[in-house]
């Protein structure tokens, strides 16, 4: 019986190898809210999925105040329901933790749950806010993730889960602050072909990206229609994904000045210190939809 499981692993390993399914990117992007992951990301996870790739967002909070009318578990169960379906128009995996929204603290409780949620994914790339932002929630979400990125190989911190022998690569997602030191572009990805895809996600976000945020903007303009609704949407993030000049000169190291110059919509990270420091053959590997070296 050993021996015919041991031929049945050695089976299914050759079978990784021949579909190139090990060398699979496990990707793990953090939000504070239930739609911040598909705002930051959700165009290097259309990318990702497309090509096979793993993908999860997690979301520290359940939303349960974001919104002017409802509030509590009906929110909470409503925005759960929309991740989920982002989820499937995606290709992504999606997980809600039941935090309250705006009261997110980075305890250790929540320390131990990232540190968790990172090692049982076996990321090689995590992606979150930046610890510089307006809402608490994206601040202590930053900071709870910058705590968890040397402590995911330290065997002895929770040691009911495994932990990586590698350390993941960690990187802030875009922004636009500028105080105490604005977003390095160290990474821009162009995500124009996959632009109507992220649009595809947010849509999904109806409780916020046609009631909630627009009623924060005093935005009256929202259409009822589906199908305009999806045009006002996308004219409406279409100035929030192009790129900026700092973003333009990444382009240019990444894809070369020729390609760069077409890239209409864009995602940029940057590069945590606190994780593994990336050469630029592995931002090329974790990156596997940027060209060949220009």
């Amino acid at each position: 019986m050993r021996k015919y499981f041991l031929c049945l692993l050695t089976l299914f390993t050759f079978y990784l190898n021949a579909t190139g399914q090990n060398n699979r990117i496990r990707v793990l992007v953090f939000g504070a809210h239930p739609d911040d992951c598909d705002i930051s990301s959700g165009g290097v996870a259309a990318l990702y999925a497309a090509s096979g790739h793993a993908v999860k967002f997690v979301s520290l909070t359940n939303g349960d105040k974001g919104h002017q009318k409802i509030s509590g578990g009906e929110l909470a169960q409503r925005r759960y329901k929309e991740t989920q379906e982002v989820a499937r128009r995606l290709g992504v995996e999606y997980e809600v933790l039941d935090n309250h929204d705006g009261e997110l603290l980075p305890t250790l409780e929540n320390r131990l749950a990232v540190i968790k949620r990172i090692r049982e994914w076996k990321a090689d790339l995590v992606i979150a806010p930046r610890p510089n932002d307006y809402h608490p929630d994206h601040r202590y979400t930053g900071i709870l993730v910058q705590d968890a990125s040397f402590l995911v190989i330290v065997p002895n911190i929770l040691s009911s889960v495994p932990a990586l022998e590698n350390n993941p690569v960690f990187l802030y997602a875009r922004d636009n602050f500028q105080r105490p030191n604005p977003f390095r572009p160290d990474i821009a990805i162009d995500i124009t072909p996959v632009f109507p895809k992220k649009l595809d996600a947010l849509d999904a976000h109806v409780s916020q990206v046609y009631e909630w945020l627009p009623w924060i903007d005093h935005d009256t303009t929202v259409p009822t229609n589906p199908e305009e609704r999806k045009k006002w949407l996308a004219k409406r993030w279409l100035g929030r994904s192009q790129p900026s000049p700092e973003i333009k000169q990444t382009l240019e190291k990444w894809y070369g000045a020729d390609k760069a110059a077409k890239v209409i919509n864009v995602e940029a990270f940057e590069i945590c210190e606190y994780g593994k420091r990336p050469t630029d053959a592995d931002i090329r590997r974790l990156f596997p939809m940027l060209p060949a070296k220009p």
